[in-house]
């Protein structure tokens, strides 16, 4: 499962919300998810490797989670990404 949203955050994404994206995919243990973005992609567990994605306002990010929780796991971060004011879904 994926969702593709457009960053809106004039700082793009950097630690604080980094922060909060790798903290919630770690709360579904038995899914995986990933951040993909510019032609590469991460792991949304590892703090580094979301900020290595240098994502900047206007970005497109497309969040993947794959496993038993994936709905659940992809719900959350797209709480995230709207209520952080990080993103909007790019549909």
């Amino acid at each position: 499962m994926q969702k593709t949203f457009r960053i809106i955050d004039e700082d793009g994404i950097h630690a604080r919300p980094a922060t909060a994206l790798v903290n919630t995919a770690n709360k579904f243990k038995d899914t995986e998810s990933f951040a993909e973005a510019n032609g590469k992609k991460v792991t949304l567990k590892s703090i580094l490797g979301v900020l290595s994605l240098g994502l900047e306002q206007g970005d497109t990010l497309t969040l993947i989670s794959e496993g038993p929780s994936e709905n659940d796991a992809l719900s959350a971060l797209s709480e995230v990404m709207i209520n952080e004011g990080l993103g909007e879904l790019n549909e």
